[in-house]
């Protein structure tokens, strides 16, 4: 992984980096990786650990989760692009993985991990605050949309 190049102008844009100032920018950048994975690269595999949270600079990933232990295909559960992270259940629950995540295309992403989070917390206590509040409304956000999509099914049920 290598330092982060991404422009503040593009972070802003994004949630998870929402209400953050120029000046808070600059210091979550010293704590950003990037990297960029070619197409097909599996960067979280359902069950193991993870330690950090992904944004997608460039580039498509599947969100691929297998139903039960016994199957061997993995559904589809998210396609996600440049703007969108995955990840953060991990950091919250501390879990290992719920899903997997598969690149689509070459893809460019920058981490943040749990363990720079923690420093972040004891250096800048504002700055990771709105991090994690930023973390918590796009798990809401997906919470939501997961509970009207179940809505959507169970009217269909007799």
């Amino acid at each position: 992984m290598s330092e982060c190049t991404i422009a503040n102008a593009f972070l802003c844009k994004h949630s998870m980096f929402g209400g953050l100032t120029d000046t808070e920018l600059m210091i979550i950048h010293d704590y950003l990786d990037e990297n960029t994975y070619a197409k097909g690269t599996c960067i979280l595999k359902q069950g193991e650990p993870n330690n950090s949270v992904y944004f997608i600079v460039e580039g498509e990933v599947s969100i691929q989760k297998h139903p039960n232990e016994n199957e061997d295909q993995e559904r589809v559960i998210a396609t996600l692009h440049a703007g969108d992270s995955f990840g953060e259940m991990e950091l919250i629950d501390i879990q290992p993985c719920a899903a997997s995540a598969i690149c689509l295309t070459e893809t460019t992403i920058i981490t943040l991990s749990n363990k720079d989070l923690y420093k972040l917390s004891t250096t800048h206590l504002k700055t990771y605050t709105m991090l994690i509040l930023n973390l918590a409304r796009d798990i809401s956000r997906r919470l939501r949309s997961t509970d009207n999509l179940l809505s959507l099914v169970s009217k269909k049920s007799p």
